[in-house]
């Protein structure tokens, strides 16, 4: 018997028919709820050198680790922290200590417990080895372990970030069954990770593709609800519009070219996402190597800044879809934002005047009309466009900028070890604060040849080390606030960068795909929720 039927004999006609809409709605819901299994098939670019984000920042560990290793926390979309690996905190009066209830029955992939000494060793090694770790983590003395469930972080000066810098895309929580007493940066499980995630790694076919499976034990049961993960490393943008549309792939969270965004708006089984995640908080700039002679005069400097027109830049390269800033802390952290910075007003003749004041003449470069040149590089992130736009400005005052393109280990290598460059087009990041994702970039004790993503320029200013590891501490926010716009107006005049602002983030995803991005960390979320939805009938 039907539904329907069962109604029509029982209550008179017009209540059978609210009971019948009763059902019908009770039914749309269930078709609703997330549907278990299938096999998710994600773009992601560039290829990453391993697969956790302990010793790296870079984009695709932070992008597919955290769906196999996970943080303490996890965050909403206004910063707020949620439980994770840790369903209660507290902090003391004097900020110097925070702690952690963990949560209970948790196992890691090989079958051990996750306890509190997992988190202690975590967290100390993160200090040590994670490139904003060194800063984030900077005044953690210890972790306590009075027991198996709880953590204790304490702190020698307070920390007022430390609250938000816990998820698995910042600071993971590795076995120390595995990783202890080993080279951290060596270790194996870097890309082939044990963790307590909703999926499993299985394999990892270089130059082809890696494969999560659903984890059958995961703790938030009925969690996760696809069986599988295919990541499917594809560089070319085309390529992977092309994937989109034609169904071969699901989601792409490195974007289709911005010149097909608007199109794919159109495809009615397409979903375009320009959500910015605000624990990321995309950013990105140009930086100047300031060992190279002729880049550590500061008018030269300013010439290049006056030559590059960045609101030009940011509707030719970003087709309109980014937000400028030319600030250093960008407008997505709207607390600390310094509205006053301008870009340098765009004048080719008072570049070229300046240039010649310098010594570096037309023709000073050898070649015809050239003052000299410079190797430019530039992060896969960014895209071809951006490097090309860079030249072209530079040829215009006479600076003959040579792009070399390498993929994204070797730039790494390029930019931050062997420091063969002059100019970088970067892709840093300004994160949930200051602190972490700014203050790496220009601090000078976090110069370190061979340390990725930090202070790429080798920028040197004792104000600027005072203003930001004053702020690092500071606990009162208007005082705190003050020394970051501090601290912009002086970067903004020393030039060590110039800064375009936050580059759109186009993720694409069929419609089919649901609940990809609950949280504050977006695509760099634990996929746990994602679901396919089901056609209905």
């Amino acid at each position: 018997m039907t539904p329907w039927t069962l109604a029509r004999g029982i209550f008179p006609r017009s209540a059978a028919s609210a009971v019948a809409a009763a059902f019908a709605f009770f039914a749309l819901t269930a078709s609703a709820q997330p549907q278990r299994g299938g096999t998710l098939n994600w773009l992601v670019n560039p290829v990453p050198s391993s697969i956790v984000p302990l010793t790296t920042t870079a984009g695709g560990n932070a992008e597919i680790g955290p769906k196999i290793v996970e943080g303490l926390l996890t965050y909403d979309y206004d910063l707020k922290p949620k439980p994770l690996l840790a369903t209660a905190w507290s902090q003391s009066k004097d900020g110097l200590q925070y702690t952690f209830t963990l949560r209970k029955g948790v196992k890691w992939h090989d079958g051990r417990d996750f306890t509190s000494a997992d988190v202690a060793f975590s967290i100390l090694t993160l200090k040590q080895v994670h490139p904003r770790g060194r800063g984030t983590f900077a005044n953690v003395v210890e972790v306590k372990t009075p027991d198996p469930y709880t953590a204790v972080i304490v702190l020698s000066k307070p920390a007022p970030f430390l609250l938000t810098a816990l998820a698995a895309t910042e600071s993971p929580i590795v076995p120390k069954h595995l990783y202890e007493g080993t080279d951290i940066a060596a270790s194996k499980y870097n890309s082939a990770p044990v963790g307590t995630g909703p999926f499993v790694f299985k394999e990892w076919v270089q130059g082809s593709h890696i494969i999560l499976e659903r984890n059958p034990n995961y703790w938030d049961k009925p969690k996760p609800y696809l069986d599988r993960v295919v990541v499917r490393f594809v560089l070319d943008a085309a390529a992977r519009a092309a994937a989109l549309e034609s169904g071969a792939a699901d989601l792409a969270s490195s974007g289709i070219p911005l010149s097909d965004v608007e199109r794919f708006k159109k495809l009615p089984g397409i979903d375009v996402d320009a959500r910015i995640s605000p624990y990321l908080g995309s950013h990105q700039q140009i930086y100047f190597n300031l060992d190279t002679p002729a880049l550590q005069k500061l008018e030269v400097r300013r010439a290049i800044a006056q030559a590059i027109d960045v609101n030009a830049f940011a509707k030719t390269v970003w087709y309109g879809y980014g937000t400028p800033s030319a600030s250093p802390i960008g407008k997505g952290i709207s607390r600390y934002h310094d509205a006053s910075i301008q870009p340098y007003p765009f004048n080719p003749k008072a570049a070229e005047a300046a240039l010649d004041a310098a010594g570096f003449k037309r023709g000073a470069g050898g070649a015809s009309g050239t003052r000299l040149k410079l190797r430019v590089l530039y992060n896969p992130f960014q895209e071809r466009r951006a490097a090309d736009f860079v030249r072209q400005s530079l040829g215009r005052i006479g600076i003959d900028a040579v792009i070399e393109s390498y993929d994204f280990a070797t730039y790494v290598n390029k930019a931050y070890t062997e420091r063969a460059f002059d100019i970088t087009l970067e892709s840093l990041t300004n994160l949930f604060d200051p602190t972490v994702g700014v203050q790496r970039v220009f601090w000078s004790k976090n110069f370190k040849v061979g340390l990725p993503f930090s202070n790429a320029a080798h920028y040197v200013n004792p104000e600027v080390d005072w203003l930001l590891e004053a702020a690092a501490v500071e606990v009162d926010e208007g005082k705190r606030r003050q020394l970051f716009i501090d601290f912009q107006q002086i970067v903004h005049r020393d030039i060590p960068s110039i800064e375009l602002g936050a580059n759109p983030v186009i993720t694409v995803a069929a419609k089919k795909v649901r609940d990809y991005a609950p949280t504050g960390e977006h695509i760099r979320g634990s996929f746990a929720d994602l679901y396919f939805q089901q056609p209905q009938p």
